[in-house]
């Protein structure tokens, strides 16, 4: 199948072309047609299958061809078709510059609210006709309060990683802003994961949906994965400024547990002489999107995040991602090393593990289905106290099938 198999607007394809793309990835194969059709959808993918083009492409199809000739001059100011609600200021930027790369030749007006910038540019944006808004919660619901945004029009709502959403506590959010949005509006709810607490949330916002499920292994199979035992945080340092003396790392994300280790890491490699910065919430939104920029125009080699910064971030060129922090949960680690071997490239993900990150470990390994190889570095080898003692406690993998949250998931009835 290929773009133009898709029936879309001449001005759509030549912007798509003009990208390189010709044939959709699977989630758009299967999902665009649907949406198209004016279904409610329910997509669980893993990051980087190309879920955020299996969005908008429909959404902007359905702008200008149900309403290609109208002006916009005669639609209410801050009175949106499409609304898109995403968890993090990083991912709504990303959907942000896919709108505007995608519309590139035609007429469209979006609008990008979030947290963490100033209101009176956002105010500005909205004193005018609005085709698109893409949004975090919570700054959107403030724009409401202040009768700034109308949703009364919309025809298209969009929930972009919603488990995440309902993991960082948006969800009141959401059904709030839902609430104000007509019956009749088509909602498309895209996931990487899928449960009992999701589904209970789509029963309330979407209407007979139909389901996609990509089916992928809960790791990519172009990313390779090392782990590197280390006694102490000391000897990570050892082990990362190893690694990173490696020209093979043209770029690397390195997560840290926390946004003061960020900012310590991040400030030791600069003072070592590397192109480093660092990107975590309590950063000025100014100085994330040029963190994410300088990243994105190659002037950073080393990014040192958090996982809540790092959300959604899409960068090709990035070559390794390094754990210097486990996360302690499995599915921030699938996340984590999706950073690398995005759109079909290969990548590397390594992560350091503390005798005290054996738990974390075993619960990564037991979600991902697979054993973490592990490596040294000669000289740099854990020390007899701090490796074997806990680390042989390791126990022998067993062939169970990973958790659920990425297999397809099956219902006798709607939801």
């Amino acid at each position: 199948m290929s773009f133009e198999d898709l029936q879309l607007h001449p001005a759509l394809l030549k912007a798509l072309q003009e990208c390189g793309y010709t044939e959709p990835m699977p989630v758009q194969a299967i999902a665009i047609p649907k949406i198209l059709a004016g279904q409610d959808l329910i997509a669980t993918a893993e990051t980087g299958m190309g879920k955020t083009a299996a969005f908008v492409i429909p959404a902007l199809q359905n702008l200008f061809t149900h309403a290609p000739k109208k002006s916009l001059a005669r639609k209410p100011y801050g009175r949106p078709s499409v609304l898109v609600l995403t968890p993090t200021r990083e991912l709504a930027n990303q959907i942000s510059e896919a709108i505007r790369i995608y519309s590139k030749f035609m007429r469209c007006y979006s609008v990008n609210l979030v947290g963490g910038v100033p209101y009176v540019p956002q105010f500005k944006s909205l004193a005018r006709p609005v085709d698109i808004i893409v949004a975090t919660p919570g700054r959107l619901r403030d724009h409401i309060e202040h009768k700034r945004v109308d949703l009364s029009g919309l025809s298209m709502l969009v929930l972009d990683e919603a488990d995440r959403m309902l993991d960082m506590g948006f969800i009141d959010d959401v059904e709030m802003i839902s609430a104000l949005t007509p019956e009749s509006r088509q909602t498309l709810f895209f996931t990487a994961t899928w449960d009992v607490k999701m589904a209970q949330l789509a029963s309330r916002l979407l209407k007979n949906p139909e389901r996609v499920q990509v089916e992928t292994q809960v790791t990519h199979k172009n990313i390779e994965q090392r782990l590197h035992f280390a006694d102490n945080v000391e000897h990570k340092n050892r082990l990362l400024q190893h690694l990173i003396s490696d020209d093979a790392i043209t770029q690397a994300i390195i997560f840290s547990a926390t946004k003061q280790g960020a900012d310590i890491l991040a400030q030791q490699l600069v003072a070592q002489g590397h192109s480093a910065a660092a990107l975590h919430g309590d950063m000025k939104q100014s100085a994330r999107n040029r963190t994410i920029m300088q990243l994105r125009r190659g002037q950073l080699r080393l990014l040192v995040a958090t996982d809540v910064a790092a959300r959604g971030l899409d960068v090709t060129t990035i070559s390794h991602v390094i754990n210097f922090d486990l996360p302690r949960f499995a599915e921030d680690y699938v996340h984590r090393i999706g950073r690398t071997g995005r759109a079909g490239a290969g990548g590397t993900a390594i992560s350091f593990a503390l005798p005290d990150d054996l738990p974390h470990l075993q619960r990564i390994e037991r979600y991902t289905g697979a054993r973490v190889p592990q490596f040294t570095i000669p000289g740099l080898e854990p020390t007899v106290s701090s490796y074997r003692q806990p680390f042989k406690k390791r126990r022998p993998f067993s062939s169970a099938p990973p958790r659920k949250n990425f297999s397809t998931f099956k219902r006798r009835r709607n939801v």
